[in-house]
């Protein structure tokens, strides 16, 4: 059985001299016009949204291909793209909601947690047979989504400061009601009046403020997870859709067998365990989904990927998924190499590491002139 996958991607909008997180996505999109390119709720960031895709190679080509056309874009207006869950140096200015009725509603209703909102993240979509399944799925796959997260981290810094976590933008995605883990469900009727009811309390305002780590998608006939960091590296995307998808069709082929038990309804660890995958990344300990205990992230993933050797296998990703996890964990994280470069030689040279490494390079800026370093210092943190 082919089960296709998706991916939507997020990216920060920088100044290519000052690194600083700059309010251009409707000069950006008004450079590619392409619809695959969306705004998102602040002016500093832009969506894509790829093709739907039977091989990890092919989304690959694809991934490569958008982040040309944006860095084609940006580059003209004096602007880099940055995938990364978050961006080094940034200001909250509140002043920078993208016009749009929605987002406008959003930024009244939650204030500061919108004005925050300065982060992006890396969205995986597979296929699903219907919504019953994606649903009673969710269960299945949810305890190994932190292990997903390590993969990812890329945000340890925050409006110019280290904030010792690998994964800040979780920090501040789990501000937002609804962000986390996803509960029991029985099936799709069951989630969905849980979703109606949300919105009847006014917390929400409508199906897409749904933030859990995992969820049935509003439109699609897939499984949608959201708990990762963008990632600078598209192998690290490539990597992460790969584990994802062999997740989901592991899940569902569990649900389908009779009188299935695919939980044990006991999720109250698994904000505990998103929370040790955000503060080490893969330099740590996550929390081992079976024993529910401590282990090495490498010990982590490497059982994931043999308890998912024959979903791999089905989908013909399982050498590919080798390879790139053992690439990823000999390169550590994202937030290690941005960290270990910033305390070399500056945020600024962190910030042009995830450039290059965005634009599919390997690299990084040399060292900042002193004067330089002081102007960027005096110009970035909160209003």
């Amino acid at each position: 059985m082919t089960v296709r996958i998706g991916v939507e991607e997020e990216f920060h909008l920088v100044d290519v001299e000052s690194g600083l997180l700059v309010p251009r996505a409707g000069a950006v999109l008004d450079r590619i016009r392409r619809p695959e390119f969306t705004t998102e709720l602040q002016q500093s960031a832009v969506e894509w949204n790829s093709e739907v895709h039977t091989s990890l190679g092919a989304l690959h080509a694809d991934l490569a291909r958008a982040r040309r056309r944006l860095d084609a874009a940006a580059s003209a207006l004096g602007a880099a793209a940055v995938a990364a869950g978050t961006a080094p140096l940034a200001r909250v200015t509140g002043e920078d909601i993208t016009a749009a009725p929605r987002y406008r509603h959003m930024a009244d209703a939650y204030r500061r947690v919108a004005d925050e909102q300065l982060i992006c993240s890396a969205q995986i979509h597979v296929d699903v047979p219907d919504r019953d399944t994606a649903v009673r799925a969710m269960c299945a796959v949810s305890p190994w989504l932190p292990p997903l997260l390590a993969l990812s981290a890329s945000s340890p810094f925050w409006l110019g400061m280290d904030t010792g976590y690998a994964s800040w933008r979780t920090m501040v995605w789990q501000r937002w009601p609804t962000a986390g883990p996803v509960g029991c469900f029985a099936g799709a009727a069951d989630y969905d009046a849980a979703v109606d009811g949300l919105i009847r309390t006014g917390v929400i305002s409508d199906a897409g403020m749904v933030y859990y780590d995992v969820r049935p998608s509003t439109h699609l006939q897939t499984l949608e997870m959201r708990i990762c960091d963008a990632c600078p590296r598209t192998e690290t995307v490539v990597l992460i859709a790969g584990l994802f998808r062999a997740l989901v069709r592991d899940a569902c082929e569990r649900s389908a067998e009779p009188d299935a038990d695919v939980c044990d309804g006991k999720h109250d660890w698994l904000r505990g365990a998103a929370w040790r995958a955000a503060r080490s990344g893969l330099e740590g300990d996550l929390i081992e989904p079976v024993t529910r205990l401590p282990a090495p992230a490498p010990t982590v993933l490497r059982g994931m990927a043999e308890r998912l050797r024959p979903a791999l296998e089905a989908s013909g990703d399982r050498d590919t998924v080798s390879d790139l996890l053992e690439d990823a964990l000999a390169a550590g994280s994202v937030a290690h190499r941005l960290r270990r470069v910033a305390e070399a030689d500056g945020l600024l040279a962190g910030v042009d590491l995830l450039v290059t490494e965005t634009r599919g390079g390997r690299g990084r800026r040399r060292r900042p002139a002193p004067a330089v370093r002081r102007a960027v210092a005096t110009n970035v943190g909160g209003p």
